[in-house]
């Protein structure tokens, strides 16, 4: 039986979670640390960071010490018709952390749905990534999107590039202002105009986001779209979790990666997110995979900034010895403290920075 008093944040959530996927059928995949440096080049704008340690291997080849997951692992499987790969995973990646902002080697955990995925494949990610925050801290919030809303309204509203791209940009950061004059500067009319603003407001609970999109999305694609998003939301809205998950449509993940629903974890007390993820279809395709996929990732890492309840002690008893004390007899006073379920630290004198519950003094005339 593991004390989890004496587990950090990070390792209390990786015990927990792998319980909680392999529950759900998700299988442990194991990788190498390291890659070809090709790889993270050539689909850099996924990563979170493109600062990316590497090294000459033997043959002459430039590697990198993994700064990701996902992408190995579609790097490494393959495509079978009818078949869904459902794999979770606890690795080490190599990159800047957010909190140090330095190199830093982070544990992370998340789990990858590939193949033939369909809304019930999409909820179960997302209900995972919810459970996954309550696993941690009761006090959590799941935002989630549908990139395809998002591009449909764009698109309708202008189809330069250059246009979406910018727009998208405002949208992420809640810009109104600035995507109002992006708008003029492309000759996008005032309605169009409107409608995309009113779309950057847009945040809250399920039912009432959903009942505001009726109005916004009147294309054929963004309402193929808006129709997907509520089919989610039904599902999401019978799990125990319905009241933490928002509809939040500055969830904004590279588009030219990402598809479909897309979400951000975060944990109160924490400033920023601590789990992204959704689908990457396009991602796929980019790496020669023709599978839909879907997934997320928890950055443990950021659990070092959560409060914990802090340990009055950090032993129950100091036993203090000197070197006329026997030491079987000292050995038989840990052995019986340590049976009793007591932690204790045998010194020959009071460290200046232990916290200790009780002192034992074996020491001759004490």
């Amino acid at each position: 039986m593991i004390d989890e008093t004496l587990l950090k944040n990070d390792e209390r959530a990786i015990y927990a979670l792998r319980t909680l996927y392999k529950q759900y059928g998700y299988m442990p995949f194991k990788m190498s640390k390291f890659e070809e440096y090709d790889l993270y080049v050539r689909n850099k704008d996924f990563l979170i960071s493109d600062r990316i340690i590497t090294f000459n291997d033997t043959n002459g080849k430039l590697m990198a010490l993994k700064p990701d997951v996902t992408l190995s692992i579609i790097k490494n499987g393959e495509d079978t018709p009818g078949y869904k790969q459902k794999v979770y995973y606890n690795e080490n990646v190599y990159r800047v952390s957010g909190s140090t902002h330095q190199y830093k080697e982070i544990m992370q955990t998340g789990l990858e749905c590939i193949g033939a995925i369909d809304l019930y494949d999409i909820f179960e990610a997302v209900s995972l990534a919810a459970s996954s925050l309550a696993l941690i801290s009761d006090e959590f919030i799941l935002d989630v999107s549908h990139l395809g809303v998002l591009s449909a309204l764009l698109t309708e509203s202008c189809e330069d590039e250059g246009f979406c791209r910018a727009a998208a940009s405002c949208i992420a950061e809640k810009n109104a202002h600035d995507l109002a004059r992006i708008c003029a500067e492309y000759g996008v009319d005032a309605d169009k105009t409107a409608r995309l603003c009113a779309f950057i407001g847009i945040y809250g609970d399920m039912t009432t986001v959903i009942a505001r999109l009726e109005t916004l999305c009147v294309s054929a694609a963004a309402r193929a779209s808006l129709y997907e998003l509520r089919g989610l939301c039904d599902l999401l809205a019978a799990t125990p979790y319905a009241d933490r998950i928002h509809l939040d449509f500055s969830i904004v993940n590279d588009m030219n990666y990402y598809n479909g629903i897309v979400f951000k974890g975060f944990l109160s007390g924490i400033c920023e997110g601590v789990l992204a993820g959704g689908q990457y279809d396009k991602l796929m395709r980019k790496m020669g995979r023709t599978s839909g996929a879907v997934g997320f990732a928890l950055y443990l890492d950021l659990l070092e900034d959560l409060q914990g309840t802090p340990r009055a002690y950090d032993v129950d008893t100091l036993v203090l010895y000197d070197g006329a004390t026997p030491p079987t007899a000292l050995a038989a006073h840990v052995r019986e403290l340590t049976a009793a379920g007591k932690s204790v630290s045998a010194q020959r004198a009071v460290p200046q920075s232990l916290r200790y519950r009780e002192i034992l003094d074996l020491r001759e005339g004490k």
